[in-house]
């Protein structure tokens, strides 16, 4: 099939990728003409593990391309994705769908024939009657179906969630699109992925409630970590005795910093803002924002307790910094957060990133980069485990560095306190 991906944003260049893979014909549409070249020259914009082969091997063989021209890749598609962001509309909780909007606008002059026009961007409930009503004004109903088929990649494991998908979801309101979309999919459906065709409304929640479920979970555990702390009790034998239930799973039940990212605290908001249009109210999931909200302040407490309120002067280093391991995303991380205030109290800052050097400190004279481990810790007062990169699970930092003992604040609990103490160092966990 001929497939047109717009956005080459973190979905759309993924997506269309596996979907060459599988053997269609793929163009992935932007505006940044820079971006294209770049990717035209296999050079890739996020960090993924394993898709820049990906994509250099169907760019080579010519099931995968890229291009600026949208009106062009349009009528040259049987299946358009719009793959643009939603993010939360500044001063307020809703989604911003100006770009949705935008392509939609653009995209209706160019329906020369029959198309299935699909929402693969998170959007809230009704953007695909929007985006009909807005279609119909140029053209005649029987040229296109608009759906809605969510995506459920995660950063860091985004290959893999595409392929051996938890499930497949699609909303369509008419059988033609249906029946083609299901052909798409046959290839993952034949390996075993669970295939869902539901209204279009029900798929657009679907992933809004999806996302909010998670973000519940990991704020519950979060909490579940406070309490432990003041009872002396393990967090990690209450994840694993309540995760052993299959009504719950294990998933989403390590406790941690906020959640972050690109989809949680924006998809949060934007179904509570849905809801309150709809006169109903979703108090659960606006306690769970809050709750996260007050985490970074918390575990900023914390750090201010084990450094005995002593902060000014005090060297902090961050091993990592992204929102979670395996992406170099950093919307949303609550290093952002934490790095600032810090500096506000007088901290040195360093830190070391696999994904390296982040544009988003940049403005602070006291916030370094470090290119090693290593070089990063060398003189710290107190080093603090952000973000759960394999690059950190087995340092022996009694071996790395010689002399000055620093405290250690694993927020991740990746390390075993006995063995940490046992190298001579003071250390601190997260609900233990």
């Amino acid at each position: 099939m001929k497939l047109c991906m717009i956005g080459t944003g973190y979905v759309g260049l993924v997506s269309g990728t596996c979907f060459a893979d599988l053997g269609n014909d793929v163009v992935c549409v932007d505006k940044d003409l820079n971006k294209i070249n770049s990717l035209k020259k296999g050079k890739i914009p996020i960090y993924e593990p394993g898709l820049s082969e990906l994509v250099v091997k169907n760019f080579k063989n010519k099931r995968l391309n890229f291009s600026t021209n949208l009106k062009n890749s349009i009528k040259a598609s049987d299946i358009i994705f719009i793959c643009v962001g939603t993010p939360t509309k500044k001063g307020g909780g809703s989604a911003d769908l100006s770009q949705i909007f935008q392509v939609v606008n653009e995209m209706s002059s160019s329906i020369n024939k029959y198309k299935i026009i699909i929402t693969k961007s998170t959007v809230p409930i009704t953007t695909g009657d929007e985006i009909e009503k807005i279609l119909s004004k140029k053209n005649n109903k029987k040229k296109f179906s608009v759906l809605s088929n969510p995506e459920f990649l995660r950063e860091g494991e985004a290959l893999r969630d595409f392929t051996y998908p938890d499930r497949i979801v699609v909303g369509s309101n008419d059988k033609k699109s249906q029946r083609i979309m299901k052909n798409l999919y046959a290839p993952l459906i034949s390996k075993g992925a669970n295939y869902i065709n539901t209204s279009r409304r029900a798929a657009e929640l679907i992933k809004y409630a999806s996302n909010a479920f998670l973000a519940t979970k990991i704020t519950f555990v979060n909490e579940i970590a406070n309490l432990c702390e003041k009872t002396g009790i393990d967090v990690e034998d209450i994840s694993i005795g309540m995760g052993l239930d299959k009504r719950i799973g294990s998933r989403f039940l390590r406790a941690g910093p906020a959640y972050g990212g690109s989809c949680f605290p924006k998809d949060t908001k934007a179904i509570t803002s849905t809801a309150d249009k709809f006169k109903t109210n979703l108090s659960v999931i606006k306690s769970v924002i809050k709750s996260n909200q007050n985490r970074s302040k918390l575990l900023l407490d914390r750090v201010y307790g084990i450094l005995d309120k002593r902060v000014r002067n005090k060297q902090i280093t961050f091993l990592g910094v992204t929102f979670k391991a395996n992406t170099d995303d950093m919307r949303d991380s609550s290093s952002l957060t934490m790095i600032p205030a810090l500096i506000k109290k007088g901290a040195k800052i360093k830190y070391f990133d696999p994904t390296g050097y982040k544009k988003e400190f940049s403005k602070f004279k006291n916030v370094h980069y470090s290119s090693t481990i290593k070089e990063s810790i060398i003189g710290s007062d107190l080093v603090i485990i952000h973000t759960e990169w394999n690059d950190f699970k087995s340092i022996n930092f009694k071996n790395l560095i010689r002399g000055k003992k620093f405290i250690i604040f694993d927020m991740r609990n990746i390390y075993s306190a006995k063995k940490i103490k046992n190298q001579g160092f003071k250390y601190y966990s997260i609900g233990r």
